[in-house]
């Protein structure tokens, strides 16, 4: 499930949404409200229920091999996702759904490097919402790694470490530190 060209994707598991308005997230670091989305190389990071603790990291162009091997691993292929097992259930059973929103209307957000696409006026969607379907189908098919941890502090600490590229999403929805 990625964007066409010219577009860009938000996910959400409510099939009713006919209209985004700018709004400040709950975990929003900045006062200014925005429509969130994601371009066709962050949409991925969405691939999981919404309140679901994730893990991810991938190789960059100053990725060290040390580091690739440490935490992909032989046969890891250049990205690896990782939730806990406590999230299994809600990833086979969520009905998940991705907008096509015209990514004209967005712009990059995050910096040194953004990872995510905002827009501070209201967005309609180009059609109905699409059901993402087998989240774990599509891990499969892009060729990214799925881990299932009891616990993702020990792997988050060493990719937040490493010379991967990273993301956690969510992390306080995670189990407690050991």
């Amino acid at each position: 499930m990625r964007p066409a060209p010219g577009q860009v994707l938000h996910f959400s598991e409510d099939p009713t949404i006919t209209r985004f308005v700018p709004h400040v997230a709950a975990t929003a670091q900045q006062p200014e409200a925005y429509v969130w989305a994601v371009d066709e190389l962050r949409a991925p990071d969405y691939w999981f229920p919404r309140e679901c603790p994730r893990a991810m990291a991938w190789v960059t162009e100053t990725s060290s091999l040390v580091d690739r091997e440490r935490i992909l691993g032989p046969g890891g292929g250049e990205r690896m996702h990782a939730v806990e097992y406590g999230w299994l259930e809600a990833m086979r059973r969520v009905r998940l759904f991705a907008y096509r929103l015209p990514a004209d209307l967005f712009r990059p957000f995050g910096a040194p490097v953004p990872h995510a696409m905002v827009a501070a006026e209201p967005v309609t969607p180009l059609g109905p919402p699409e059901p993402v379907g087998d989240l774990f189908g599509l891990h499969d098919a892009a060729g990214i790694q799925l881990r299932v941890l009891s616990n993702l502090w020990q792997l988050w600490d060493s990719v937040v470490d490493s010379t991967l590229g990273f993301s956690g999403i969510r992390l306080r929805n995670a189990c407690r530190r050991p």
